[in-house]
């Protein structure tokens, strides 16, 4: 997974230094494919059955509502 942060990271570095100083073309597909990975990598974390939906404040839990006498 941080090979993946670093792959999405040096993308967008590369759209930078392409924007700055080649061609315009390049900058856009560099960024596009920066996009692509930056969902790709966020719907991994979000379906990873080790790390997806761990989210404390979407726990639910099954108890029953208490009964009055």
């Amino acid at each position: 997974m941080t090979v993946m942060m670093v792959a999405v990271f040096a993308t967008l570095v590369l759209a930078i230094l392409l924007g700055q100083f080649g061609p315009r073309w390049a900058a856009l597909a560099s960024l596009f494919a920066c996009l692509c990975l930056f969902v790709w990598l966020f719907l991994f974390e979000i379906y990873s059955p080790e790390y997806g939906f761990r989210l404390p404040w979407l726990q639910v839990g099954t108890a029953e509502p208490p009964r009055e006498a």
